[in-house]
């Protein structure tokens, strides 16, 4: 039986090539297999995040970017639902309220970094202003390039206090979005998925292609680093990262406190 695959973060100091033919990992891996699996990280990833939780020393920080219908949202329920409950915090970025643009780009995010002992999730994140805004132009060249920079310092800080940082690109071909796209129109359940601007944003994909493959270039670190996810295939991507985040779990080792000899006693002696 072939081996299970396995991400490897992005070379530093190289672009991924984020073509249609990276969106599949070829060979593809046998479904069964994969789902068996897949399965058997969840518990993994759910006592481990209990440990975290417990000793709430440590926070764990995962950022999904990708394009739209790229599966942001899925893996936050398949993969993340195994977190434990009381220490999961997701944040969903959306457009800027006008409390936000008064303030720098970073600070929204600040707000939303994870607690010790906490998992957060980031669906899209601080990166949308090295995407978004430099595509859309919102912002002149020499403000979003100044942020890369920024974004950089920014980790350093997290993982300094603490904060452990994984980045995903999850990494879908023109023609699956466009079979997502469809799907959410033909389901009536799933249109409030789909808003006019994906396909705005659609009609800019060469541009988006070159913000991402410098974004992830430029801010690709060995203290946050950058993992493509092929994301063309739901069940595969699912397992490359929850295999991911369980091996970062494992590395950083939580343990439950214990307590305290005297608490024991002070505790046997009132219980018994």
């Amino acid at each position: 039986m072939p081996r299970p695959p396995k991400l490897a973060p992005v070379p530093r100091g190289r672009a991924p090539r984020l073509g249609d033919a990276d969106a599949t990992l070829r060979p593809r891996p046998d479904k069964d297999d994969l789902e068996k699996r897949l399965a058997a990280l969840a518990p993994r990833i759910a006592d481990l995040t209990e440990a975290l939780y417990a000793e709430r020393r440590r926070a764990l920080l995962i950022v999904l970017q990708g394009r739209d219908a790229s599966g942001k949202d899925g893996v936050a329920r398949r993969v993340l639902g195994s977190v434990h409950p009381q220490g999961l915090a997701i944040t969903a970025f959306g457009a800027p309220t006008d409390l936000e643009r008064r303030h720098d780009f970073l600070w929204r995010v600040h707000h939303a970094v994870p607690a010790s002992g906490m998992v957060g999730v980031f669906n899209r994140s601080h990166y949308e202003d090295v995407l978004v805004q430099r595509v859309r132009s919102w912002v002149p060249p020499a403000v979003w390039r100044a942020r890369y920079d920024q974004i950089n310092e920014f980790e350093r800080s997290l993982t300094l206090n603490g904060v452990t940082v994984l980045k995903f690109m999850l990494h879908v071909s023109r023609e699956e979005q466009r079979t997502r796209f469809l799907e959410r129109l033909n389901e009536p359940l799933k249109n409030w998925k789909f808003r006019e601007g994906d396909l705005d944003d659609r009609a800019l994909w060469p541009e988006y292609t070159r913000a991402y493959r410098d974004a992830i270039r430029k801010c690709n670190t060995p203290w946050a680093p950058w993992f493509v996810v092929p994301s063309d295939h739901k069940l595969v991507r699912d397992y490359l990262i929850a295999r991911t985040i369980a091996e970062t779990l494992e590395r950083m080792d939580p343990e439950y406190p214990l307590a305290s000899d005297e608490l024991k006693r002070r505790c046997k002696k009132e219980l018994s």
